[in-house]
């Protein structure tokens, strides 16, 4: 049974992440060229050891700290799911909360954890005057057709920093 739960800050240590598999093996990635989205062979692995969870920690600390919402799913008490929106209402029109991170761990994809995970964090965003999530999502063929499936489409207004950031990354809006 999947547990369903905000993850609290006291909880935010190396220890949450140790059965979490957070590898992708991506082939095909999508990329813009000449204002045109292809499909392009860029193979790699996408594996996080100690130093990106630390990292993600102090990211996932900071969301927690300002209002954000950090949201785990739990399988026999093991972290294997997580969602983060963060609190500030973005954009030209103050119309976009950010979704800075959503993964489901490698061993239990397909279960329909992610789809969860983004509906509590669209409700999230509705409930704190958002009319969008931004996304700003790895480009990987699958990744991406996980985003399309959830309603999400290229956004309409790019954040700057966040292109800066991820430049391979797909810029993505959702209505909320």
């Amino acid at each position: 049974m999947i547990n369903y739960r905000e993850i609290k800050i006291n909880e935010l240590n190396i220890d949450l992440f140790d059965t979490f598999q957070r590898r992708q093996v991506v082939t095909d990635c999508w990329r813009k060229e000449n204002d045109k989205w292809i499909i392009k062979n860029a193979p790699f692995i996408d594996d996080w050891g100690n130093n990106e969870y630390k990292e993600l920690i102090r990211y996932l600390t900071n969301t927690i700290n300002t209002g954000g919402l950090v949201y785990g799913a739990f399988i026999n008490n093991e972290l294997k799911g997580f969602v983060s929106v963060e609190s500030a209402l973005m954009g030209s029109n103050l119309q976009y909360m950010d979704l800075s991170s959503i993964h489901v761990s490698q061993d239990v994809r397909g279960q329909g954890i992610g789809k969860t995970l983004f509906s509590i964090a669209k409700r999230f965003a509705q409930e704190n005057n958002a009319k969008k999530l931004y996304i700003s999502a790895h480009s990987a063929v699958e990744t991406q057709a996980f985003y399309r499936a959830m309603g999400c489409k290229e956004a309409t207004e790019y954040n700057a920093e966040h292109v800066k950031n991820e430049p391979y990354d797909c810029q993505l809006e959702c209505d909320v």
